[in-house]
């Protein structure tokens, strides 16, 4: 997991382009209040929950096998780790706690595109393998 470490500027820059990404998706869409005094709690809990997606996501950059254009690589990464493991744990949650089919599709379409932008910032500013 030292590739973490070698990657922490990124990986921040990156985390805080998903949070204002959060930040505008909750203005917009005006559906969960957060009040004053849990408001810091929660962007909290979003930051810690972002940089670990963020850090996995710059794991799976790093790994990406050169089969392609580094940029069918690095949206292609985002993508997998989106379909193969966001969706499937929101669709899930969302069922059994009977939400509406409609919250669980935007959250859904809000993660893909915070995990784009995360790709895209991490491979704009650059990753550092971890040494051999």
């Amino acid at each position: 997991m030292i590739y973490i470490v070698l990657n922490g500027g990124a990986i921040l820059a990156a985390t805080l382009a998903g949070l204002v990404l959060g930040t505008i998706y909750q203005v917009l869409t005006d559906r969960r209040q957060i009040s004053a005094p849990g408001w810091a709690a929660s962007l909290a809990f979003a930051f810690v929950a972002e940089a670990w997606l963020c850090a996995i996501l710059a794991g799976a950059l790093i790994l990406a096998p050169p089969k392609g254009s580094v940029w069918t690589m690095t949206i292609g990464s985002a993508v997998v780790i989106w379909l193969g493991f966001v969706v499937p744990s929101l669709a899930a949650s969302y069922r059994m706690r009977a939400l509406a089919g409609r919250t669980a599709v935007i959250d859904c379409g809000y993660w893909l595109v915070v995990m784009l932008a995360q790709a895209v910032v991490l491979r704009l500013i650059g990753l550092v393998p971890p040494p051999a």
